[in-house]
């Protein structure tokens, strides 16, 4: 089987546009994605640049196939099965800003460059007092970003529109909010302010995409090679469903023209995104977060067999309906019709989801996911809810075992 890379396969060369904070399975099967239609079927005509935003990453994996590789889309589209293969090119470069500081900071005075989209984790968005301007590159996320913005004002450049994909509460406001601590701290000028809070536009965004990441399956992963042509160790997973919620005004769409590309169905702007917000990470990742761990000690390892075992189902809807769904201040037959869709989206016949990978930074995420529902409960009934206590009882076990 072939290797791919530009080589070997076909790989426009487009304006870098966008730069991206976070390499992983994510954003590549769903915002990469969606700039791939944008440059198919409209005139964006704009490529990423990857930035790593950890110290260890797989960026050595990208730039090693040029930054190309496949999405693999597989679920239900209005009860007919989707199994589509679709090779990503829209990636121009990866950088690792700890060993390519300098490359890394000279994004700041590309003059095509209008976007920043980030997914760095519940836990990217934080502010650090250790970090200084000096560093090479700040640890922290926020760090890093008010580095290249400032480097951006300096060169003159236009400010940048800010899309902040991570699952916590207003992500785009406390991205700012992070921003605006470092030049306090750091005492840069006040028109460096003014550009970073006028200049540039900080939005918030939802994202829900299920995205397994690679396959295991070496017979699974034959086929898609054999249907593909190329040994893709890169080759990502994702179901159909796919929804990003743009938190903005309607002039957004003239930048970002996903109605143009035919994705009216996956991508939208809102004036305000929290209703979406909180039924989505209350309900579908509540859901995730609050079975996996307790299922994984029990036995299984995707997700699709715990929706077989009535003991794992019953527990997750009777989590969702009776504890989580009663005590959201949003629509209730919306709300439990959006639940009745979790069961169905979790089993996917052609995912499988595997519970480790969910597990990954579950004290971040049953805390952005769960933990709301959990005191809002308590404080709305007065007691315990059953299940989100078994929830958190689960995740004590599971990091105080040896696995």
């Amino acid at each position: 089987m072939k290797a791919l890379n530009k080589e070997t396969a076909q790989k426009n060369i487009r304006p870098e546009k966008v730069i991206q904070f976070g390499e992983g399975n994510f954003l590549r099967a769903f915002v990469d994605w969606i700039i791939f239609n944008m440059n198919e079927k409209t005139d964006f005509d704009g490529s990423v640049v990857v930035v790593q935003p950890i110290e260890k990453g797989m960026i050595d994996m990208l730039n090693g196939q040029d930054c190309l590789y496949h999405v693999n889309l597989q679920g239900l589209d209005n009860g007919e099965p989707v199994n589509s293969l679709t090779k990503i090119d829209v990636i121009s470069r990866a950088l690792n800003a700890y060993t390519q500081n300098d490359e890394f900071m000279r994004l700041a005075e590309q003059p095509e460059m209008r976007f920043v989209i980030s997914n760095t984790t519940e836990a990217g968005i934080a502010f650090d007092p250790a970090c200084k301007l000096t560093d090479k590159p700040a640890s922290s996320f926020p760090g890093k970003l008010t580095q290249v913005l400032y480097a951006r004002w300096k060169a003159g450049k236009k400010g940048i529109i800010m899309l902040a994909c991570e699952l916590i509460d207003n992500n785009g406001k406390e991205l700012l909010k992070c921003v605006n601590q470092y030049i306090d701290q750091w005492g840069l000028e006040d028109g460096f302010r003014n550009y970073v809070n006028c200049e540039c536009t900080f939005c918030g965004s939802l994202v829900d995409r299920i995205v397994p990441g690679r396959i295991r399956d070496p017979q699974e992963v034959a086929q898609l090679e054999e249907k593909h042509g190329y040994a893709d160790p890169l080759l990502d997973v994702g179901e159909v469903f796919g929804l990003w919620v743009i938190e903005g005004d309607a002039s957004l769409t003239d930048k970002l023209p996903f109605h143009a590309a035919g994705l009216d169905a996956n991508v939208f702007v809102a004036p305000d995104m929290t209703p979406y917000k909180k039924r989505k990470v209350r309900i579908l990742n509540g859901a995730h977060t609050g079975f996996v761990l307790g299922a994984y000690l029990g036995g299984h390892d995707i997700v699709r067999k715990c929706m077989e075992d009535e003991v794992v189902l019953g527990f997750m809807n009777k989590m969702l309906l009776d504890e989580i769904v009663p005590i959201l201040p949003l629509d209730q037959e919306d709300c439990k019709n959006f639940a009745a869709a979790v069961q169905d989206r979790f089993n996917n016949p052609f995912v499988n989801h595997e519970l480790m990978s969910i597990s990954l930074n579950s004290t971040a995420k049953w805390r952005a996911r769960n933990m709301p529902s959990f005191l809002e409960y308590i404080e709305a009934k007065g007691q315990l809810p059953k299940c989100l206590s078994l929830s958190f009882a689960a995740y004590i076990a599971f990091f105080s075992s040896d696995i």
